[in-house]
Formats: C-alpha cells, structure tokens, sequence
C-alpha cells in the first residue's frame, strides 16, 4: 500500500516538472494540439498570421463605424473606460493578438498572459461582439490609422 502512495507522489511531481516545461499539450482552439502558448505574442484563436501592407483607407473607415457600433461602450481612444484606451495598441500588440482579442476574447483571457493581466486590471471580461475575421481586420485598420500607420 505504501508503495502505491510512493508511485502517486512520484507520478505527480512528474506530471507537475512536465507542465512546467510546457511539454503537457492540450486541445487549441482550432482543434490542432499544441500548447496553450503555442504562438507567443499572437494570442489564442483562429488569426495565426496577418499581412499587412499600406493603410486601406477604406477598410479603416469600414473599422471605424463597426468600432462605435460595437467597441466604443467600452472602448474609448485616450482614456481608460471599462477597457483600456485604444490609441497606441499597434505599436503594443501584434496584429494576430488584436484580432484574436476581438474575435476570441474570453479563451485569450483564459490562456493568454496579456488578456489575462488585463482582465485582472480592469475586471471586466470582454464579450465577444460577434464579428467576422473580416471584421476584425477592419477594426484593426481602424486601430492601424488612429497610431498613424502608413502616414
């Protein structure tokens, strides 16, 4: 019986020393496994790469109203409001974590350390608005514009 108890212990400090390395995988949220961190700096969700090229002014315009539809009761661009301000977080952020938090907000506040400090400075979780991949784009060109990309 005691030899069973040595055999737990021992199970679990190995168990413990294997997360510890980040070697203990789990399902993402594409269903690829791979570590909770997987893309450091790009947060968790379907965006793992995003090109980006000159300012689509259009697009930032198309960005700009999909914000104050669905972003701007939280969101303001200088100030701390329930979320953070918007200004400067192109130059802060990624361009996949930008659009990760926007389209997957409640898993990055799960398993992205920075969505998690966040969470843990404003107290509020972010909901998801229900927007597509595109319109996330165009949000982050909106973004891209306010911090004076291509300019």
């Amino acid at each position: 019986m005691a030899g069973n108890k040595v055999w737990c212990v021992l199970a679990v400090f190995l168990f413990i020393g294997a997360c510890e390395r980040g070697q203990v995988e789990e399902k993402g949220s594409q269903g690829a496994v791979g570590s909770v961190n997987a893309h450091p700096g790009k947060g968790v969700g379907p965006i793992r790469e995003v090109q980006l090229g000159p300012l689509d002014k259009e697009l930032a315009a198309k960005g700009h109203a999909l914000f104050e539809q669905k972003c701007a009761a939280c969101h303001r661009l200088d100030e701390r409001f329930v979320g953070p301000a918007v200004r400067g977080v192109t130059k802060r952020r990624s361009p996949e974590w930008i659009m990760n938090m926007v389209l997957n907000p409640v898993e990055m506040t799960q398993k992205d350390p920075t969505a998690q400090e966040l969470l843990a400075t404003y107290l509020t979780q972010m909901t998801f608005q229900n927007v597509s991949p595109e319109d996330a784009r165009a949000i982050l060109e909106h973004f891209r514009e306010i911090d004076g990309a291509g300019s």
